[in-house]
């Protein structure tokens, strides 16, 4: 259950392969990249550039902070030698000028390090709601749980 629990907050740290929309520059495309760049991170297996994305005082709905989430991340990238992502912002909005909410949905497709040879795959779609603040001039992820549907 804590793996699980831990395997959906990481796919919300792989979130991006967004459309571009809007002025460059404008809060909503920042907030597209930086969710981009967090996806690319998880293809790449790299821990520090995820976390990068993630506020000091990241936590989840299961109580996990940075820290924690930086070693669920090192293990599951262990065992995990392939990841794929597909996402897609389902709302995104800002309640006030330096904080965004968005709700996304993730469909992951990992090949256990095991199974390197074969064809043998895991799959997942969930559904998240993410919440982010800037800080310092960028975009950090302050929150993240599992939307149960």
């Amino acid at each position: 259950m804590l793996i699980r629990a831990l395997h959906r907050t990481w796919m919300i740290l792989a979130l991006g392969m967004l459309a571009a929309c809007g002025n460059s520059d404008s809060p909503e495309q920042q907030v597209r990249t930086v969710i981009d760049q967090m996806e690319r991170a998880a293809e790449n297996r790299d821990v520090g550039e995820l976390t990068e994305h993630l506020s000091e005082d990241f936590g989840d709905s299961n109580g996990n902070g940075r820290e924690e989430i930086a070693r669920y991340l090192r293990g599951y990238f262990i065992a995990n030698q392939s990841i794929q992502l597909l996402t897609r912002i389902e709302q995104l909005e800002f309640p006030a000028d330096d904080e965004a909410r968005a709700q996304v949905l993730v469909g992951m497709v990992s090949r256990d390090a095991a199974a390197t040879n074969q064809w043998d795959l895991a799959a997942d779609l969930q559904a998240f709601d993410i919440a982010l603040r800037r800080e310092d001039g960028a975009w950090k992820v302050i929150f993240a749980r599992v939307i149960q549907k």
